[in-house]
C-alpha cells in the first residue's frame, strides 16, 4: 500500500510504531491496526508501507516485520498508551525478555508536539533516534517529524538504515 503526498500533510495527533517476529508478522500489523480502530476513539489518518529489519537489542532472533500509524484522536496521550498496551495484551503479547521475540509491539512515538516524561510514558518514544526501523516507517506517515530538533532524514542520514529495507511483498 503507497503512501500518496496529500495523506502524509494530513493532521494527526499521534504517531504509533507497530512490530512483530512470531507468525504471521504482516498480518499481525494488520490486525492491530484494525483492533486499535475498531471503536473509533482513534482514527487512521495514514500508514507506512512494511519494512523487514533486523533484530535489534537482543540480536539472537527472527527478522521483524515493522510500520507505522499516523491517527487522529481525543485520547490522551496516557490513554492512547493504554489502549496500545490492551491491543498487545488482546493479541497474546507475552512479555518474557526485554527486547524479545514479541506477536506485536504497539508503541507511542509522537504525541502532537508534546514532550512527555514519566516513569512509564515518554514521548517522542525514547529509543526512537537509534532505531531504522522506526524511524522509517515514521517518515512515511509524518515526515516533518523533528526529534530533539533534527529531521527525520537527518537521523536515518546519522544512524544508516541498511538493516531496514522495504518490504516489495506481502509475507
Amino acid at each position: 500500500m503507497g503512501v500518496s503526498p496529500a495523506a502524509k500533510r494530513a493532521p494527526h495527533d499521534a504517531t504509533i510504531g507497530l512490530g512483530s517476529n512470531i507468525g504471521d508478522k504482516a498480518g499481525n500489523i494488520d490486525r492491530a491496526i484494525a483492533v486499535l480502530t475498531t471503536d473509533g476513539a482513534i482514527r487512521l489518518v495514514t500508514r507506512s508501507l512494511k519494512y523487514r529489519s533486523a533484530p535489534w537489542g537482543v540480536t539472537d532472533q527472527d527478522w521483524f516485520v515493522n510500520a507505522a500509524i499516523a491517527v487522529a484522536t481525543e485520547l490522551s496521550a496516557r490513554e492512547l498508551l493504554v489502549r496500545c498496551q490492551a491491543v498487545e495484551n488482546e493479541m497474546g503479547r507475552v512479555r518474557k525478555q526485554r527486547w524479545g521475540p514479541r506477536l506485536i509491539d504497539v508503541d507511542v512515538l509522537t504525541y502532537r508536539d508534546q514532550l512527555i516524561n514519566e516513569a512509564d510514558l515518554i514521548v517522542p518514544h525514547p529509543l526512537i533516534a537509534q532505531r531504522s526501523f522506526v524511524l522509517l516507517p515514521l517518515r512515511d506517515v509524518a515526515p516533518e517529524t523533528r526529534i530533539g530538533g533534527r529531521t527525520l532524514d537527518a537521523l536515518i542520514a546519522a544512524l544508516g538504515a541498511s538493516d531496514t529495507v522495504l518490504m516489495d511483498y506481502e509475507l
